[in-house]
């Protein structure tokens, strides 16, 4: 399994790791069905391209922009391209999705696409979040395994640091800071989750009682393992989400 760091191009130059494994968050949908890029000095070529559609216009010549996208991953070696979408129902971008994912196929470059748009590709590989507050990750990773096959998953390490209440209604908790975390769980017993891959630990206010599940370095690692034993294809920590674990998480190139 390869793994990739994502992230703006001035943060992956502060990183030891080669270029092939990285993925450059320089890119987005511009006016005109052009690709927009962001400004960055010259780097060595290869890992993927990320392209982002926030704040994206209507796509009215998905051809154009996906020829653009081919040119700029020949033109910097990237062996392919990562769709950082927020979930939308939009019509032209599901078309982009599709069109897209053709041509890399007869480029021989590989298309990754979160879970919400897995449907829509032939041949791209689906990204599946690792985060989980129940459940548990193996049966999580089967079954979309299963799911989408014959296209292949990839991990979206995404680091999980959740507050929620007990009982939790909606099962929605409060996203914590490396800082907030690490006050709260100054003193405190931390558990391990083998179902969930995370860590956890309890506390109490004067007015409720609350259960913390946060990743390390250790449990990141965990689920890359997992994802390997289900046969995912690659999986990719986003910075500066990891940015005190790259050390831990590519030992290598720390």
């Amino acid at each position: 399994m390869r793994l990739y760091v994502a992230a703006a191009p001035d943060r992956l130059s502060d990183l030891s790791l080669p270029p092939a494994q990285t993925a450059c968050a320089a890119y987005g949908i511009g006016t005109s069905s052009h690709l927009s890029v962001h400004a960055f000095s010259a780097r060595l070529p290869g890992g993927l391209m990320m392209l982002s559609n926030e704040n994206a216009p209507s796509v009215e010549n998905p051809d154009r922009l996906c020829r653009e996208i081919i040119g700029e991953c020949i033109r910097r070696r990237y062996t392919g391209a990562v769709l950082d979408f927020i979930p939308s129902p939009a019509a032209d971008q599901i078309a982009l999705i599709r069109r897209l994912d053709t041509l890399l196929q007869r480029q021989n470059l590989t298309l990754y696409v979160p879970e919400y748009y897995g449907m829509c590709v032939r041949y791209g590989t689906v990204l599946i979040c690792t985060a989980l507050s129940g459940g548990t990750l193996r049966r999580r990773l089967t079954e979309a395994a299963a799911s989408f096959a014959p296209r292949p998953i990839a991990l979206d390490c995404q680091r999980l640091a959740m507050d929620f209440l007990i009982p939790s209604p909606n099962g929605e908790g409060v996203p914590l800071l490396t800082e907030q975390l690490w006050q709260l769980m100054q003193g405190r017993s931390i558990f391990f989750s083998g179902d969930l891959c995370a860590r956890y630990f309890t506390y109490r206010t004067a007015s409720s009682a609350h259960f913390v599940l946060f990743d390390d370095g250790e449990t990141l690692r965990r689920k890359v393992q997992l994802g390997a034993e289900v046969g995912a294809a690659a999986a990719f920590f986003m910075l500066p989400e990891v940015a005190d674990l790259t050390g831990e998480l590519f030992p290598s190139y720390g």
